[in-house]
Parts: structure tokens; sequence; C-alpha cells
């Protein structure tokens, strides 16, 4: 099974959280469904500096990257994926969306309200339970 190393920058802007939503994808198990931003590790980039590059790649944003949140390992049908959450904190919330097609900016006790990705829910969980 392919394996796949992602990044993910769980975004605070005061008390609020920037939820994403995909776009639609042929694999139906990720198609529009909601993901902390974030994305694939290149060469011999550090975590850190992936995520800095992925979120002004998609977002146009570059956040303070405050402190290791949680990596979490799912099965999809499709590949295995290893993903390390970070938080984030940004001075605005103004982005521009250039892979996503809708965005979020929710209190942490909203965020079971959206479709989340799998791999995303520990995430969520944990930001729920931490509350």
């Amino acid at each position: 099974m392919k394996k796949v190393e992602v990044v993910a920058g769980v975004i605070f802007w005061e008390d609020q959280v920037l939820c994403v939503q995909r776009p639609q994808n042929k694999l139906h198990y990720i198609s529009e469904k909601f993901e902390f931003p974030g994305g694939k590790i290149e060469g011999d980039e550090t975590k850190e500096e992936a995520l800095h590059r992925e979120l002004m790649e998609e977002l146009n944003i570059s956040p303070k990257i405050k402190s290791f949140f949680l990596t979490v390992v799912h099965e999809y049908p499709d590949f295995e994926l290893t993903m390390h959450s970070f938080v984030c904190e940004v001075e605005s919330k103004e982005l521009t969306l250039h892979e996503h097609i809708d965005q979020k900016w929710l209190k942490i006790n909203e965020l079971s309200s959206l479709d989340w990705a799998a791999a995303d829910i520990p995430i969520v969980n944990k930001l729920l339970f931490n509350e």
C-alpha cells in the first residue's frame, strides 16, 4: 500500500479554527470533505518548512507555528496517510483559496458540525476533548 506523509495546520484566529473543504475528487471518501490545510513534505524539508510552504501555496497565509499537536496514521482504501499536525496562529482571517472550495472559521465546539475527512477526525476529537 502506498504511504503518504503530510503536515496540517490547526490554525487559530482568536478563538476560531480554520476549516477548509476539499474539491470534488474521484476518491469519494475525501471528495468535498473538510480538513485542516496542509500537504506533502517534499525532499529534505522539515515538517515546519513543509507546512509554511503548503499554507502559502494553498491559502496565501504565513501563520506562526506554535507547537506540535498530534500525528495521525490512517488507512484509506488506496493509501496509508501519516499526518503531523501543528497548532498555528494568524493575525488576520484574510486568505485566498487556491485549492479548496470553501472555508469556515469555527469555534472548537462547532467543529463536529462539519463532514470531516476521516484522517482529520482524531484532530477534531482532541480539540473537542481538550476544550
